[in-house]
């Protein structure tokens, strides 16, 4: 008897949606692009819900006081039918909508930044001093809410999906029927790029100026936006449609078009490439570079990016189809009335897909090389500009450059910068932030110290850090389980993590990883070091309120948020690992001048209960392991000692940052648990 013949593993899932929400499915002109079919990554312990490796999907509806059966996507009756047909009144294909969308934007961030996604861990307070928790899976609740709202909670590592009435009567929508944000492909891919870029950065929620919540609304708005062009017969209708001119009014650039619909809103909850006006005519919008200035509402403050970014996009795909609209007009550039030969739209949407694929790779891409807190729209640029630039100095198709021009088009342009030029955007290497500083303090470091700097640096791969940790948390990091896999090197040594690890094999690694570079961080070695990054290490003669070590005063205290492994693309157009360090200072802020100068002498001033608010520095700081030394440095405007950053923060607290109610003041935004509950309340 012979043996059983084992197949291949599959390597996708195949998985029916709506393309965009049951708003189309709904409209004739539209019904056969209202549902596609997906290809999702295979997983083969994939469970009841579903529940695979990265999100569980979880539907109790508490205003109904009901629990949905789990859909079984390995059912063979789903299986051999690309699962559920697309139904509003199916739980169990909500459920398969929210993992399939879910899962696809999670594969375009893998993809992105060469590594797996892990979602930010379960932080706590016991016995004073934090601890934090691997957080295996982000949990989806497709009926959560019975309202009109969606959102990431940071507390609960979840996406809670509302449903409403809609209430609109335009024709458009039925009042009365019920509206699913779970059946939205925009806000499933909108709130899970809110949970996956809180996995990168933590403190990106903390609304310390006015482009903070803003950034996090645009770029999750970017992610959902640039996904539309991913599925090929979506893009070929609507360019049909548009005779391949994507500046003109189509469903691409809308998002939510049922919850705008529905709630009375118009069209699409955000359009952005133009809006109809009195007559009910559409009109695309052009560039203002005024408008930036003139607008402090996270969504609409947010849509001046998105803007920037489609326009960079529209740039290069307008130059790359060029020729194929010479070809087909004979030479004018002007195409003859009527349909498009649909050889035409194929070669089209093949080019659109493409751009769109390399914008949002960019786009995505370029959150490793931000600052840790306090992101700016100009801080995004030069992250946008420099990772393209490592990762394809060569730019043939000015895809920078079109960036560079989009964002000046919007008046948005990094503080401080002499230049918009492409050099000049450029975060800076470590050999230059050293020169910088020599410059602004006088000083010349001679040719052998530099040198011994540079070796000393390369010692962090070579030899075991000096395990003397003077805070707690990092004595609890150090002391985890090592992971079962290694790079090559001792887990004594910072080094690398084999990509190929389970994702809680990562997650250990990584927080061994930053208990020996806080180690090495906090050695007299190394002090250099400190400064080159912006950090205080040494508080003496500086304010109190500078947050430092209860054992040691005289030492500050460093947190060191994540080192992470990525794998990007070298010189050579192979894959290397590059390593990436977040690390952040706090300081104690006062509203009142007066009390800050008092707290600033006071001893352990930051530790007072009664402070406003936390003003944070730190840098970001990428390093090659194969070269053993830093990449980039791209650090915060001061350090935790700079006074005029403090005022900044100060002043905008106190009259840019919008309270909550009539009744709290605008600190209590800045420890709101769940503040995308608050921002997406109002606008969605």
């Amino acid at each position: 008897m012979s043996a059983v013949e084992e197949y291949p593993q599959p390597n996708a899932r195949r998985l029916r949606i709506f393309s965009f929400d049951p708003a189309l499915a709904a409209r004739y002109d539209l019904a056969d692009m209202s549902a596609v079919t997906i290809d999702v990554r295979w997983e083969n312990e994939l469970k009841p819900g579903p529940i695979g490796e990265y999100v569980e999907v979880v539907d109790v509806d508490p205003g109904s006081r009901a629990a949905y059966p789990p859909v079984d996507l390995n059912s063979p009756s789903l299986l051999a039918v690309d699962g559920l047909a697309p139904s509003e009144s199916n739980p169990r294909f909500h459920q398969q909508m929210v993992y399939a969308v879910a899962m696809k934007t999670i594969e375009h961030f893998e993809r992105a930044l060469g590594r797996k996604a892990l979602w930010s861990s379960k932080r706590y307070n016991k016995n004073d001093r934090y601890v934090e928790n691997y957080v295996p899976r982000l949990r989806l609740y497709p009926h959560a809410l019975r309202q009109q709202n969606a959102y990431y909670s940071p507390s609960k590592k979840a996406v809670l999906f509302g449903y409403f009435p809609a209430r609109a009567m335009d024709g458009k929508s039925t009042p009365g029927t019920t509206v699913f944000t779970c059946l939205s492909h925009d806000i499933i891919a909108h709130e899970t790029t809110h949970a996956l870029l809180d996995g990168v950065h933590p403190r990106f929620n903390e609304p310390v100026n006015e482009d903070v919540l803003a950034f996090h609304e645009a770029f999750a708005d970017i992610v959902a936006l640039f996904q539309h062009f991913s599925y090929p017969g979506v893009l070929r209708d609507q360019i049909a449609r548009t005779r391949g001119d994507l500046a003109r009014e189509s469903v691409l650039g809308q998002l939510a078009q049922q919850f705008a619909m529905a709630s009375g809103r118009g069209d699409a909850l955000r359009s952005y490439l133009g809006k109809k006006d009195t007559t009910g005519y559409w009109q695309p919008t052009p560039p203002n570079p005024a408008l930036l200035a003139e607008t402090a509402e996270p969504h609409d403050r947010g849509a001046i990016l998105v803007a920037a970014v489609f326009g960079a996009f529209t740039k290069v795909y307008r130059a790359r189809t060029r020729d194929l609209f010479r070809i087909a007009s004979e030479g004018t550039g002007v195409l003859r009335e009527g349909d498009i030969h649909p050889d035409l739209v194929g070669r089209l949407a093949e080019e659109a897909q493409r751009c769109a694929e390399r914008a949002l790779q960019m786009c995505i891409r370029a959150i490793d090389y931000c600052p840790p807190v306090g992101i700016t729209f100009g801080d995004y640029l030069r992250a946008i500009v420099t990772a393209d630039y490592d990762m394809t100095p060569s730019d043939r198709e000015n895809w920078r450059l079109a960036f560079i021009e989009s964002f000046r088009e919007w008046g948005i342009s990094p503080r401080g910068i002499r230049s918009m030029a492409e050099d000049s955007l450029l975060w800076p290497t470590e050999a230059e932030v050293e020169r910088r500083i020599e410059v602004e303090t006088r000083s010349n470091v001679p040719a052998a110290e530099a040198t011994r700097r540079r070796q000393t640096f390369k010692t962090i791969f070579q030899r075991a850090a000096p395990m003397q940790f003077s805070a707690d948390e990092y004595t609890q990091k150090a002391s985890r389980s090592p992971p079962t896999q290694s790079f090559g090197q001792t887990t004594d040594v910072l080094t690398p993590v084999a990509l190929s690890m389970e994702r809680y094999e990562i997650w250990l690694s990584a927080e061994k990883q930053a208990a020996l570079f806080h180690s090495w961080l906090m050695d007299e070695s190394l002090t250099w070091l400190a400064d080159v990054l912006g950090l205080v290490v040494n508080t003496q003669n500086l304010p109190k309120t500078i947050s430092a070590q209860r054992k040691d005063p005289a030492r500050a205290n460093i947190e060191i948020h994540s080192v992470r492994t990525a794998l990007k693309r070298g010189p050579l157009g192979l894959p290397e690992p590059h390593m990436i360090v977040v690390v952040t200072q706090w300081r104690a802020g006062f509203f009142d001048v007066g009390k800050q100068r008092e707290m600033d002498r006071r001893p352990e001033g930051w530790a007072d209960p009664e402070r406003d608010f936390k003003y944070r520095a730190g840098c970001t700081l990428l390093i090659d392991p194969e070269q053993m030394k830093p990449r980039r440095v791209i650090r915060t405007p001061g350090t935790v000692a700079d006074e005029d950053e403090l005022q900044r923060m100060r002043k905008y607290l106190l009259r840019g940052l919008t309270p909550p109610n009539a009744f709290d003041g605008a600190t209590k935004r800045l420890r709101d648990a769940e503040p995308f509950a608050f921002l997406h309340s109002h606008v969605g």
